[in-house]
């Protein structure tokens, strides 16, 4: 039995992080999902404004083009596009503000996958273990300074 619990206690040590991750930085509200191969996806709230970021950075830079949509899969199926988004200098990070994020956190909140696209290049990024996060990102507000 001993045995079983020491095989077990560092089964669970050696465990990757969760690829989600929400956090603070400041006053701005975060929710992160990094992969290695792929690139980055980077949420910002920031409750004073109130105003939401979604930044997706990849390996490779992103093209020009006029949409950039995200589609979910494997849950509650929808996809979101707009034309407001802006690519950074090298092209490798495509950023969206907007005053609200609804459809994207319940996409994130409830599907398997996101598929992050605009023009011909597409990333797509697994939201297994994400709700929790999404939900502690949805919940972040101010801390009051006094």
């Amino acid at each position: 039995m001993r045995k079983i619990l020491l095989t077990l206690c560092f089964a669970l040590a050696a465990s990757p992080a969760p690829a989600w991750q929400a956090g603070r930085e400041g006053a701005v509200c975060t929710l992160t999902h990094t992969d290695p191969d792929a690139g980055e996806v980077r949420l910002t709230h920031d409750p004073a404004g109130p105003l939401y970021t979604i930044t997706v950075t990849r390996t490779e830079p992103w093209p020009e083009a006029p949409i950039f949509g995200i589609a979910f899969g494997g849950g509650a199926e929808l996809t979101i596009t707009t034309d407001r988004h802006v690519l950074s200098e090298d092209a490798r990070a495509l950023t969206v503000t907007d005053r609200g994020f609804g459809n994207v956190l319940t996409g994130l909140a409830r599907n398997e996958t996101a598929t992050i696209f605009t023009g011909p290049a597409a990333l797509t990024v697994s939201l297994v273990g994400a709700a929790p996060e999404v939900a502690d990102f949805a919940a972040c507000e101010v801390a009051p300074s006094v």
